[in-house]
C-alpha cells in the first residue's frame, strides 16, 4: 500500500474531509512534501490526526499548523472566452489590481494565471466570469513554516544522515 493510500485511510476513518493536497520534492532529494489542508474546529481531534501520522513509518515528520502560523499560496488557470464580439479584457486591470497574468493567447481564448489565498482565487473567479469561464483549475495549497528553520532541520538525524550519502 503506498503512502498516500495511509494517509488518506487515516483521514477517511476519522470522517475528516481533506480541502486540499499537493504532493511535491522538497530541498532535499529523496523527501517529499506533503501539504493537507482540513478545515476542522475540534483541536484534540486534529492533535491526534498528527499523531496517528506520525506512526506510519514512511513518514519522517508531520507539523499541524494554524494558518496564521504560515505562508502559503494557490495557483489557478482560468481560460476565458474572447469571441470577436464579446466582451474586452481589460489586461491592464487584471495584471495592476488582480496581481494575474495572461500566460496563453488563443484566437478564441486566453488563458490567465492567479496565485494568491483561496479567497483572492474566487474573488478573481468572480470578477472574471461574466468574459465566460471556459474551464478553471486550482491547485492545492503550498506552504512553508513561518520559522527560520527549514525541513531538515526537523528531521530526524538518520534521515539527514542518510540523505548525504545518496
Amino acid at each position: 500500500m503506498g503512502l498516500l493510500n495511509k494517509i488518506t485511510i487515516i483521514f477517511t476513518r476519522r470522517r475528516i474531509n481533506i480541502e486540499s493536497l499537493t504532493v511535491s520534492e522538497t530541498e532535499r532529494k529523496g523527501i517529499s512534501r506533503f501539504t493537507i489542508v482540513i478545515k476542522h474546529d475540534k483541536r484534540e481531534e486534529v492533535e491526534k490526526l498528527v499523531r496517528q501520522i506520525r506512526k506510519i513509518v514512511e513518514v519522517a515528520a508531520v507539523f499541524g499548523y494554524l494558518n496564521e502560523d504560515i505562508v502559503y499560496n494557490e495557483i489557478a488557470l482560468y481560460k476565458i472566452s474572447t469571441p470577436i464580439d464579446g466582451k474586452v479584457i481589460d489586461v491592464e486591470n487584471i495584471n495592476k489590481v488582480h496581481k494575474a497574468w495572461v500566460v496563453y493567447w488563443g484566437l478564441d481564448y486566453v488563458v490567465i494565471e492567479k496565485t494568491g489565498t483561496e479567497r483572492e482565487i474566487f474573488d478573481f473567479f468572480k470578477y472574471i466570469k461574466p468574459h465566460g469561464i471556459i474551464e478553471f483549475v486550482r491547485s492545492g495549497r503550498v506552504a512553508v513554516g513561518k520559522t527560520p528553520q527549514g525541513l531538515i532541520e526537523y528531521l530526524p538525524e538518520e534521515i539527514a544522515e542518510w540523505e548525504y550519502y545518496l
